[in-house]
């Protein structure tokens, strides 16, 4: 674990950061494009702030973007104008942020696009999206991080630094480090950029906290710690599962130290398969001696023991999710999802058994090729579910008393399988709905819960679009609606999304290399057609695969 990753470097409740003295530093506007609560549960900003900030070189600000109300952003350290950053370093982890960048920028006097700030300030972007599909919203920005944050993007900050209060031009500060790794400068830099991918193996050496333990944040007063990184299992319709690859598991020891150093409240486990952490038991059992209340994101059904499901109850722990991912076993082998239905429903009736308050489904509709007979097969699975539920409660008076079925659509992202998939229609997505619910009304304590149909096919667009969208974003933020800049500008969701792509079809998204293969993926697709399953990844490592391609990526 790095030195800062064992700091005190907290801040608890009410406790603010100290505004620093710019004398000598570079004064960096770190904004979150969302509000202040969904800032305070990111992990990948406060990361990003942790690492700055701790440094004698940079005054860190925060701006929360979502929270100016159509007025210049100010800072919520010191209320300066965003304006008054020579760097303004912005996180990307959602597609429809693009907007709200958009719309801070022009409300702080700052030109949206590159070309109309030849000098400074520099914007720079990171995040998931800077490594996933950042060309969208490349005419807006100076420079992306592609990759992680703790391979070498404090390197760049500080030769910025020192570009910046030399007096230096922004535009040969950037020309010199535009063939740097992990660097895109949008014309400049040469492509494809290979991600950034910081130590080696299978350990997570610096795995990524929370640094404000905040009642107003969206996890209250909750010390978030990301236990891995990547997922080994390879389910074709995840992004995470193909971008964070090698996948890594943090130290037991690592996360105690952070732990100590915080003394939160309550601690929330964040990573892609918790259950396949060897140590999470023993971390477990160390929180619940120490007093420490703990949250667990989505856990694998064939990890549900009555042992530990037990040991989850005894610790308080109130609600379970599930991902069951697609409506059939059909689809699920397709996906590449590995899961028995026998060992979900053993969980669901574990879970009644042991008087789980709420039980949370995860799954994913509009799959290619989905048909009538794959939605009948949900109706008889919900019909399961609630027979293992009544037989886990007996005779006794409380059971699992309600499960939340939470339906998202499928958006085939780049750097997946799926990048050359279609898209289902949004008609498609609302019959689909709507018949799940349906369904559903008969069974007691069943409730559905469902994301927007146009929401996912907007991030569809935008996830597979490239710069030619700009003037949508634009219009977007301008008329402070999708719906408003789809009638403005006539934007065509159908040609991006309705179609299968071709084999050797260029996309937009190609001039960032995550490292995992394009020829692999093609593979994957090709056995999603087929419904055939692929291996997980090796518990030997990359370099007893080599499949994928992303051992040429790794140090």
């Amino acid at each position: 674990m790095s030195e800062q990753s064992g700091s005190d470097f907290f801040y608890l409740g009410r406790q603010q950061p100290r505004v620093p003295e710019r004398g000598g530093r570079l004064p960096v506007a770190l904004a979150f494009p969302g509000p202040e609560r969904f800032a305070m549960s990111g992990l990948g900003w406060q990361a990003v702030y942790r690492m700055l900030a701790t440094r004698p070189d940079f005054a860190v600000e925060r701006f929360f973007l979502e929270d100016s109300h159509g007025a210049g952003p100010v800072s919520a350290d010191s209320d300066a104008p965003l304006s008054d950053f020579p760097c303004i370093a912005l996180s990307l982890t959602f597609e429809e942020e693009f907007a709200a960048v958009l719309r801070a920028l022009e409300a702080a006097g700052v030109p949206v696009h590159s070309v109309d700030r030849p000098d400074w300030p520099l914007v720079l972007a990171g995040g998931p999206l800077a490594w996933l599909n950042p060309t969208p919203i490349a005419p807006c920005v100076d420079l992306f991080w592609v990759g992680e944050a703790e391979a070498g993007l404090v390197e760049i900050m500080e030769r910025m630094r020192h570009a910046a209060l030399a007096g230096r031009p922004k535009q040969e500060f950037l020309r010199e480090v535009a063939a740097d790794p992990g660097v895109w400068v949008p014309g400049v830099s040469p492509t494809p950029v290979r991600r950034a991918i910081a130590g080696g193996g299978r350990r997570l050496d610096d795995p990524a906290y929370s640094c404000f333990i905040s009642g107003k944040a969206e996890f209250a007063d909750m010390l978030l710690l990301e236990v891995n990184r990547g997922c080994p299992y390879g389910c074709r319709f995840c992004a995470a599962g193909f971008i964070y690859r090698p996948p890594r598991h943090a130290e037991l020891e690592d996360l105690k130290t952070i732990v100590q150093a915080a003394n939160p409240p309550k601690v929330g486990l964040v990573g892609t398969a918790l259950t396949d952490w060897p140590q999470l038991m023993d971390f477990l059992s160390w929180l619940k001696e120490r007093g420490t209340k703990f949250s667990l994101s989505s856990i694998r059904a064939d990890g549900v023991t009555p042992d530990f499901l037990k040991f989850l109850r005894h610790s308080g722990l109130r609600t379970i999710t599930l991902a069951l991912e697609a409506p059939s076993r059909r689809l699920r082998k397709a996906a590449n999802k590995r899961l028995r239905e026998e060992d979900f429903l053993n969980a669901v009736r574990l879970c009644s058994e042991y008087t789980v308050n709420h039980l949370k489904i995860y799954c994913i509709v509009g799959w290619p090729g989905e048909t009538d007979e794959d939605y009948e097969e949900l109706g008889r699975f919900l019909v399961d579910i609630q027979r293992a539920r009544e037989e886990g409660k007996g005779k006794r008076s409380k059971g699992l008393e309600l499960i939340t079925l939470s339906l998202s659509q499928l958006v085939p992202k780049p750097w997946t399988p799926f990048q050359w998939a279609p898209m289902a229609t949004e008609e498609h997505l609302d019959a689909v709905v709507a018949r799940i619910k349906v369904m559903a009304k008969p069974l007691r304590g069943l409730k559905i819960s469902a994301d927007s149909p146009f929401g996912a096919r907007l991030q569809g667009y935008l996830s597979r679009s490239g710069p030619e969208v700009f003037d949508f974003l634009l219009a977007a933020a301008r008329l402070g609606g999708w719906r408003k800049a789809l009638r403005e500008t006539g934007a065509d969701f159908s040609s991006v999304l309705d179609h299968e792509r071709g084999e050797h079809e260029a996309f937009p998204w190609e001039v960032v290399d995550p490292g995992v293969g394009r020829e692999h993926l093609w593979r994957e697709w090709q056995r999603y057609k087929e419904e055939r399953n692929t291996p997980p990844c090796p518990p030997e490592g990359c370099e007893h695969c080599k499949l994928c391609g992303v051992f040429s990526a790794t140090p």
